[in-house]
């Protein structure tokens, strides 16, 4: 049979199948449907292919061969947003599978329980890749939908086993397939037939490829034509349709399953294709399945001779000693290691983000693009970057020092005007600006990375030299200058260590987490200018740590303070008088308070970075005040979590923070808009900082003993551990039961905020690594012999 004809017999068979799924019906009404959000941000898993490195950059050709650029998430038990391209740029809000019963329909993530596994561990049960098995159960027992989800790393493709079994029945299953093409949900068109979902916007397509025909297929607008809203009125499909047409909006694209009775199972295996037309996307899909999908998993894993993740495991030279610190057999420790590495770009090498996830994302208005956490801080880098140092992965730091050029204000940066040398508050991956405000730890962190980096001799001193002129010297001279912003809506004078903005981004002043990161910065930064033959500048950068250091206590200690006796540290002072009580400015609905009323966890991390020693006068005299649990909630930052006896300290980013649920309707935050009812709730990683504090008090006092470490390490390790939830990802937040608590949540478990967070995983893993060295991991050495002797 000529080609030509074969071709023409397929087409007619494709379109046959096409026209018997959707008898009657052509485009489908309705556009564009509901107004779109994004999904649940308390992810039990994420991951992507790994893929190596050729030359410090990411390109095909390498040991992993073509580089896979697909990242998903998972949440309540369904895969939710799923990018293709950079990792901010979402494809999928959710897929998932709605289950027609005899006593009526059942929608996975809603009508479900779920359990979260790895598919792949060691004989310790650790995980060695982020594929995971997802088992979702009907609430009521009629039915269990088991899925095996990971990517292919030789195609722009995701894959979904799936196994449904009817433990009541007749059931009859549909998968529901919600694209948000070019990371928004208002501007896709789609198209379905029995043997392939399409949906795309401008360039950017999706195909999704079921292993077996459906039996029937649809697409449709939200909350109009979708295959949900017309199973919901009857429990029948009855109405399909083959394409939106030439009018686009918020998609559904459907499939229906063949029926099931009660005892019965069936398998099928589906394969989402990605590209920049429908021909690419479908070559995708269809790679995948030519390989052979068990093939797939084994190259994903790196099983045999296949590079994967099982190498970069083995690679972390470092993550058998932090496992055998853990107290859960090293569990979460190979898990936080999976996380911090999966959520870097594979375009641009390096380039590290804060979470695969939108922050409340279920409310979240997905009209516009959002890039959520899914962008580049500095701050968060830098902590990340040193996670992975701290495992003995030596080229992902590396990478990230020479990223961080790209998120530099210089005299090239678009729209500048301004002041030069800062580190931009947040960008997308490719550098593109999104935030820019002036936090000046974020510029003192790349020089403290840079120095680390240095010293442990993974950069030269002829690169150091070269990064201390392009990179290094402007950070730190705007450490010591500052300067007048002119960028975007930014025209503020910044002089140091005066603040535009303190860790958390939304107050202005003197800030002890700040000052201790540029008095670090700036002593690292003499080092490498004393190297680099630039005396003058290394003096001007120590004269300026000095000056900072000698006034922490006089700009930011207070001694008539309304918490405890009065004498502490705090959070933040507007101006040079402690004393003053002046108001704090108003910030996510809160009123601002008098700033003696507020204190936060930042004054440890002038002990974390040498800036002061953990026995001096003003630590030891904050320490009560941070850890009175007697204070009102409003202003009450430490809570406890667990039974009596066995209880796991946690801590709030400060008193009076609103960046959370709100108390008196239970709603997520910002919904119904900035109002005093909201609460910002605990953070785990404030639990790894008090270790680290802990760590370094007891070194203080000598070499501890036994007894002294495993005391750190059940109180703070197993702290930390207890946070994770049943896929091993680590939270922003945890319910701390103040206030209505919403549908779902329990004390101590992660919130709707964000999950995985990588800086959270990261202080599990540095202070594993600090505990194994009986010496704080992020401790600056030089800093340390200058000012807390």
């Amino acid at each position: 049979m000529k080609k030509s004809l074969i071709l023409a017999t397929v087409a007619s068979l494709t379109l046959t199948g096409a026209a018997m799924a959707h008898p009657g019906h052509d485009v489908a009404p309705g556009a564009p449907g509901e107004t779109p959000t994004w999904v649940n941000a308390a992810k039990t898993g994420v991951g992507a292919s790994y893929e190596a490195y050729v030359d410090g950059r990411y390109q095909d050709g390498g040991p992993t061969g073509a580089v896979s650029r697909v990242w998903f998430s998972i949440a309540d038990g369904v895969l939710t947003e799923t990018m293709y391209g950079l990792i901010h740029e979402a494809q999928i809000k959710q897929l998932r599978f709605a289950v027609q019963t005899p006593t009526g329909l059942a929608v996975e993530g809603t009508d479900t329980t779920a359990r979260t596994e790895y598919l792949h561990t060691d004989a310790d049960g650790r995980p060695l890749s982020p594929a995971y098995r997802i088992v979702t159960t009907d609430r009521d027992g009629r039915f269990e939908i088991e899925k095996r989800i990971f990517t292919d790393p030789d195609h722009n493709a995701l894959v979904l086993r799936v196994t449904l079994r009817a433990m009541e029945g007749p059931v009859t299953p549909y998968l529901l397939l919600e694209p948000h093409i070019a990371n928004t949900g208002v501007a896709d068109r789609g198209e379905a037939a029995v043997d392939a979902l399409h949906a795309f916007e401008g360039a950017t397509h999706m195909v999704l490829r079921p292993d077996q025909r459906f039996t029937a297929a649809t697409v449709g607008f939200m909350g109009t034509s979708d295959a949900l809203t017309d199973l919901r009125a009857d429990g029948r499909l009855n109405a399909v349709y083959r394409t939106t047409g030439e009018t686009s909006g918020n998609l559904m694209l459907a499939g229906a399953l063949p029926r099931l009775a009660a005892g019965e199972t069936l398998t099928r295996d589906f394969v989402l294709g990605f590209g920049d037309s429908r021909a690419a996307a479908e070559a995708a899909a269809d790679g995948s399945f030519a390989t052979g999908l068990d093939g797939v998993l084994a190259r994903y894993n790196g099983e045999g001779d296949h590079v994967g993740w099982e190498d970069y495991v083995a690679s972390l030279s470092e993550l058998p000693r932090l496992a055998g610190v853990a107290t859960d057999g090293g569990k979460l420790a190979y898990a936080s290691a999976l996380m911090l590495k999966v959520q870097e770009d594979r375009t641009h090498a390096g380039a590290l983000i804060a979470s695969l996830s939108n922050p409340w994302g279920d409310t979240v208005d997905a009209t516009n693009p959002s890039t959520g956490y899914k962008a580049v801080w500095p701050r968060d880098f830098y902590q990340v970057a040193m996670a992975l140092l701290a495992l003995g992965d030596t080229e992902t730091p590396l990478a990230a020092l020479r990223y961080l050029p790209q998120v530099q204000v210089d005299a090239e940066t678009p729209g500048n005007t301004g002041a030069t040398g800062w580190f931009l508050q947040k960008t997308h991956v490719d550098g593109q600006i999104e935030w820019v405000g002036v936090q000046l730890d974020q510029t003192a962190m790349p020089i403290m990375l840079g120095w680390k980096l240095w010293q442990g001799g993974l950069v030269s001193d002829a690169e150091m030299a070269r990064m201390y002129t392009g990179m290094i010297k402007p950070a730190a001279d705007f450490l010591v200058e500052g300067g007048t912003i002119g960028l975007d809506w930014n025209d503020r004078t910044v002089t140091p260590p005066w603040s535009q903005q303190e860790r958390w981004e939304e107050q202005e002043g003197y800030s002890p987490s700040t000052t201790a990161a540029v008095i670090a910065g700036l002593v690292t930064a003499a080092e490498i200018a004393k190297a680099s033959g630039d005396a003058a500048s290394a003096a001007r950068y120590l004269a300026a740590a000095d000056d900072y250091a000698g006034k922490v206590e006089a700009r930011m200690f207070t001694t008539e303070g309304a918490l405890g006796d009065g004498d502490y540290f705090l959070r933040l002072s507007r101006n040079e008088d402690p004393n003053d009580k002046g108001l704090l400015g108003e910030n996510n609905g809160q009123p601002g308070l008098p700033e003696d009323r507020i204190i936060d966890g930042g004054f440890l991390e002038l002990v974390r970075y040498g800036v002061r020693s953990a026995t001096a006068p003003s630590i030891l005299a904050t320490l009560g005040e941070y850890d009175d649990v007697t204070l009102e909630d409003r202003l009450r930052v430490r809570y406890e979590f667990g039974p009596a006896g066995d209880t796991t300290p946690g801590w709030r980013r400060y008193g009076n923070d609103g960046y959370g649920e709100n108390m008196e309707t239970a709603g997520n935050y910002g919904v119904g808009g900035m109002t005093p009812g909201q609460r910002g709730r605990v953070w785990p990683f404030f639990t790894g900082e008090r270790g680290h504090y802990e760590l370094a008090a007891l070194l203080a006092g000598g070499t501890p003993d036994a007894a002294a470490i495993e005391g750190l390490r059940q109180t703070w390790v197993r702290g930390m551990e207890r946070f994770a939830n049943d896929g091993l990802l680590l939270p922003e937040q945890v319910w701390d039961g103040v206030g209505q608590t919403p549908d779902g949540y329990a004390t101590g478990a992660g919130t709707n905020s964000a999950t995985p967070l990588a800086w959270t995983h990261a202080e599990y893993l540095k202070l594993l690594r600090s505990i194994a060295d009986r010496a704080v991991w992020d401790r600056y050495a030089p800093v340390a012999e200058r000012y807390a002797r």
